[in-house]
């Protein structure tokens, strides 16, 4: 289990949310890696790496606006969840 602060658990929540919600910005999804230890790296335009549980992961970062689709949303659920990240 790991411990953070609210901000960060409400994202989780956000995540985990069923139906996956449209609505979580990616820079809450970000700074919930870094809580959880990732490295963050930019990559080549607006792709970045997150180094996390072992494991290096490319995600695309959503522009012009600043949600996440919920494609995204799913597969980084599926993702913590397999690491034992749950709300």
């Amino acid at each position: 289990m790991f411990i953070m602060k609210r901000k960060h658990r409400s994202t989780l929540e956000l995540i985990f949310a069923r139906p996956v919600s449209g609505n979580v910005k990616w820079r809450n999804i970000e700074a919930l890696f870094v809580d959880l230890g990732a490295k963050i790296e930019e990559a080549e335009g607006s792709r970045i790496t997150v180094e996390l549980f072992g494991v290096v992961r490319v995600f695309h970062r959503p522009h012009p606006r600043p949600d996440t689709d919920k494609g995204a949303v799913a597969s980084i659920r599926k993702w913590l969840e397999s690491n034992g990240v749950t709300p």
